[in-house]
């Protein structure tokens, strides 16, 4: 649980919303939700804005005390957190307003960072995106992988001083303690294999990094989307992306069965997306690199869990079967 603002922060947060909002009045509502790790909370605010009355704002106290829900308390877990809220303020002031409605992030209204807080003003995607789901039918993924295309398309082979040098929050370089906490296996003994495959990659793009379906925002007919929580936004195989996201909205058996319909529809709209700045030579040499590394990135999604959650749900026959390929398949 976040501790309660003092009245000069509270007075030096409303001074920054007065300004960002360009309002005369504003009010702070009581904590939407906590952040992870206890790191801060969102709160929803209200004010006499013309362009925004109502907004998001993401205020970010890093705790060095507060405890990890999954007990991984030491220095690197709280670095990584650290530093992954310098990186959303970077994502938020330098690099949001890059991306279209095909791949849709709140609007950055306002970010300060000072020694004890950083605090990122973001425009409330609520009556547009009012709808946050935990599991989507085969056919209902198609919006979230039209907006991962798009997002991958638009970053690819572009430069992002200030983000992730490698993208998402679970690859080895930094998650040391998990490595050390699995059990000896072939996916260990191939860890550092999978990891240089995915950073090998002639297609880098910016990756998402976190793009659970938890963190994508539905319209109510679940036909559009946009996506939030930027904190692990880097560099990286687009793969990587596309393997979190279906393991998070997916059964077991939906991956069994819809693995080719689900890659096909990402390609096809990833395709569409680079039409207007890349050769469909170009097209066809990524989709075939990255068709290849889907297994990787999957498997090296597996070796964290296998670290980190050893008895993770998602642990299960597809995921076994797809690491089964990508080892059998590594040089």
């Amino acid at each position: 649980m976040a501790t309660p603002m003092s009245e000069s922060a509270t007075t030096s947060v409303k001074a920054f919303l007065l300004d960002a909002l360009q309002a005369t009045t504003v009010t702070i509502s009581e904590p939407l939700q906590s952040l992870w790790g206890g790191q801060g909370s969102i709160v929803s605010i209200t004010s006499d804005s013309l362009n925004h009355p109502v907004a998001v704002l993401k205020m970010i106290r890093p705790d060095r005390d507060a405890s990890h829900p999954r007990g991984w308390n030491s220095d690197a877990s709280f670095q990584r957190k650290e530093q992954s809220y310098v990186v959303e303020c970077c994502w938020y002031e330098h690099y949001a307003h890059h991306c279209s409605e095909q791949c849709k992030v709140p609007d950055a209204l306002g970010v300060l960072a000072s020694p004890d807080q950083r605090l990122i003003l973001l425009e409330d995607l609520t009556p547009r995106y009012p709808v946050r789901c935990t599991r989507l039918e085969p056919e209902q993924v198609y919006v979230c992988l039209s907006w991962l295309a798009h997002f991958h398309a638009q970053f690819l082979r572009k430069e992002t001083p200030g983000l992730w040098p490698q993208g998402n929050y679970w690859h080895l370089a930094t998650r040391k303690d998990e490595f050390a906490a699995m059990a000896d296996g072939g996916v260990k003994q191939a860890a550092q294999q999978l990891d240089h495959r995915l950073r090998a990659s002639a297609f880098q793009t910016l990756l998402h990094g976190d793009a659970k379906v938890a963190n994508f925002c539905f319209s109510g007919d679940l036909t559009r989307v946009a996506a939030v929580d930027f904190q692990y936004v880097g560099q990286g195989c687009g793969m990587s992306d596309l393997a979190y996201l279906l393991g998070s909205c997916l059964s077991e058996s939906d991956c069994l069965h819809n693995e080719h319909l689900l890659l096909d529809q990402y390609f096809a709209a990833l395709s569409d997306a680079m039409a207007a700045d890349w050769s469909a030579r170009d097209c066809l040499a990524i989709e075939q690199e990255w068709r290849d590394l889907y297994d990787v990135a999957w498997t090296d999604f597996y070796r964290f869990l296998l670290g980190w959650m050893p008895e993770h749900p998602k642990i299960n026959l597809y995921t076994q079967r797809v690491a089964e390929r990508a080892l059998m398949n590594l040089d």
